[in-house]
């Protein structure tokens, strides 16, 4: 009997250790949506040793797999992976003109396409390990001098069934849920927070228990001259939940809907498909779904998957539309509906820095919080909620804001180290998440994080001391736009200088809200006058009143104002004995004479077809600016505004 036993407890032990297994990466990106897969991308093409763990097959989340491929924003701001993802999209279906099929995005496409596009990205790198199915089981965290906890360690059990503790220098929380946040304990915020605790104006004055909706999405087809396959009635559905998606199915005068052709072109996508993700008496559903178990949120899924159903058997059944079915090509599932759901609010981490709607509003409004100045990505959407199906809803005014930079302290932990968030997770209040939650700035935000993490395993300090500077240089050179400038974008012949004098916060833009594609510009082709000039180099601290006005004295005033003036100008003021004399146009600067100096400009202007006796633009006196004073890297940026009382 022992015997057996014996040999019993050595089988179960061999099982056990057999499915357990210990791994280590320079960095381990939990979560394959949006944010994760653009970070792996990032961080494999810098060489990192990286291990992207994914919750099902499809790369690129919301973008994919949850269908929501009619994007948002960002179309005059191509920056980083999202330029790239975009440019090979065009390339796929033959131009721009091929993805502006529907009317609520300039980009619409089949999400499997969205996938394959990814996945052949992360095939070209043999440094991104992937695991494929998994749940968060648990994280260990060490306390450290400075007070603040590490993240070393996270648990998961795979689909296949195994145990996988997995170590890291750095890992990034990509999931849909924020799920990584949960079970390590760092602090984060659920809910809509009060005016008192951001001091927002859209912000209600009592708490509310309110999340933004979301949505099972689902790609039909035009069956034409066929019947499309049916839906079978779901047990759940309610006629009235859809009485007046579109105009022809209403009765209700109060309400005015589009017709049900214009809303099925709503998201139009190529080769004659249709998403589905109808805002108004449409397939949304409220569930307050990040603090529930896993049994718990298949439940809600389910039924966020019939309302869904619900709307398209009301649509083929009262409406007529008995030719739109859904897509039999699209999503490998057995409903026929998206692999995962859109999720539009996840948990967000309470972070060094916390972005808010006066910062969108006007960046340059409070002159001790320029979150801008450390910008790691940009947005152009407006604050936008899914509210409609909330049983208590909440209606809000929200205000208009122009386009807007993230900050890069909204990515990091106030209180964990080894750790960078992105996805819908980082750090903003529930009103901005309305904003920052679309897919071309998730993608932004997680590219950035990728890069954060190279640089933070590289230097061996953790990405809360990082050189700000120094990551927004990786960035540029990666194709981002930091500062969201729709007038010169990265093939505008200053581009790099407007940036950089940007982040420095010397020249400002000007922000127009434009309903749904909000603008900043900075006017590069507007001539320069010597108010303005006068202006802008007085926030510098670089030089004083006195040495510019001296400057300005020996080139001479009242006149008007060349390239050449502004070479004599700053020619003049480089020389002043407090003055900086040294500059670099995209590394830090280095000691250069005078002559060599001079011709380094000329030459620049020069290769760019700028003539010195042309009139001194914007986007001239940027360039002078940035070779002459370098503010970029001459003046240090730190991260840490947050008045968050969270």
């Amino acid at each position: 009997m022992k015997t057996r036993f014996y040999l019993f407890l050595i089988a179960v032990t061999t099982l056990y250790c057999s499915q357990n297994e210990s791994l280590t990466y320079d960095i381990v990106i939990v979560g394959g949506g949006t944010s994760g897969t653009a970070a792996a991308i990032q961080a494999g093409r810098m060489g990192a040793d990286v291990l992207l763990l994914q919750e099902q097959e499809w790369l690129g989340g919301m973008l994919t797999a949850a269908g929501v491929s009619a994007t948002d924003g960002n179309h005059k701001l191509p920056s980083g992976i999202w330029g790239e993802f975009r440019d090979s999209l065009y390339a796929r279906y033959g131009g721009p003109e091929a993805l502006f099929t529907g009317w609520v995005s300039n980009t619409q496409f089949e999400p499997h396409i969205g996938a394959q596009i990814f996945q052949n990205i992360i095939n070209e790198l043999p440094n991104v390990d992937r695991i494929v199915g998994f749940s968060l089981q648990s994280a260990q965290l060490e306390l450290q001098e400075n007070g603040k906890r590490r993240l070393q360690e996270i648990t998961v059990l795979t689909n296949s069934g195994k145990n996988l503790s997995i170590q890291a220098s750095v890992f990034i929380e990509a999931t849909e849920y924020g799920d990584l946040l949960g079970v390590a304990d760092v602090p984060y915020s659920h809910y809509m927070e009060t005016a008192d605790m951001t001091g927002e104006l859209s912000a209600p004055s009592n708490k509310h228990p309110y999340v933004q909706d979301l949505t099972y999405v689902a790609i039909v087809e035009d069956y034409s001259p066929m019947n499309a396959p049916l839906v079978e009635k779901p047990d759940s559905y309610n006629s009235a939940e859809f009485d007046c998606m579109c105009a022809e199915l209403c009765s209700d005068s109060t309400q005015n809907p589009v017709s049900c052709d214009k809303m099925l072109d709503y998201g139009r996508l190529p080769n004659n498909k249709f998403m589905i993700n109808w805002p108004n008496f449409g397939n949304d559903h409220y569930a307050d779904i990040l603090e529930k178990s896993s049994v718990e949120r298949e439940q809600i899924l389910q039924e966020a998957k019939e309302t869904t159903l619900s709307w398209i058997y009301h649509l083929q059944t009262e409406g007529g539309y008995t030719h739109i079915g859904i897509a039999k090509d699209e999503f490998p599932t057995e409903d026929g509906l998206a692999l995962i759901p859109y999720i539009r609010e996840s948990r967000r981490v309470v972070g060094i820095d916390r972005l808010y709607e006066y910062d969108l509003s006007d960046p340059y409004a409070l002159e001790e919080r320029p979150l801008y100045m450390s910008s790691i990505a940009v947005g152009d959407y407006p604050l936008d909620h899914h509210r409609k199906k909330n049983p208590v809803p909440k209606q809000i005014d929200f205000p208009s804001i122009p386009s807007y930079s993230v900050p890069y302290g909204a990515l990091i932990p106030e209180k964990v180290n080894g750790l960078i968030v992105a996805e819908k997770s980082v750090s903003v209040s529930n009103v901005a998440n309305g904003t920052t939650r679309l897919q071309p700035v998730v993608l932004q935000i997680g590219q950035a994080a990728g890069a954060a993490a190279v640089l933070s395993v590289e230097s061996g300090i953790s990405a809360a001391l990082l050189d700000v500077r120094s990551l927004q240089d990786v960035l540029l050179e990666s194709g981002l736009i930091l500062m969201p400038y729709m007038d010169a974008t990265q093939d505008y012949w200053a581009f790099l200088s407007i940036q950089k004098v940007g982040l420095s916060g010397l020249m400002r833009g000007e922000g127009i809200p434009v309903a749904w594609a909000n603008e900043t510009r900075f006017y590069p082709e507007s001539v320069v006058e010597e108010m303005d000039l006068f202006k802008i180099l007085s926030r510098s601290d670089q030089v004083s009143t006195e040495q510019i006005n001296q400057a300005l004295s020996t080139v001479g005033n009242s006149r008007e104002w060349t390239v050449e003036n502004g070479l004599e100008f700053f020619e003049e003021l480089s020389q002043k004995p407090d003055a900086p004399t040294t500059l670099e146009l995209s590394t830090q600067s280095q000691t250069q004479s005078r002559s060599t100096y001079y011709e380094r400009v000329v030459r620049f202007f020069n290769e760019h077809e700028v003539e010195v006796n042309s009139p001194l633009t914007r986007a001239s006196l940027a360039v002078l600016i940035h070779y002459y004073l370098d503010p970029f890297y001459s003046n240090s940026v730190q991260i840490g505004y947050s008045n968050s009382k969270l």
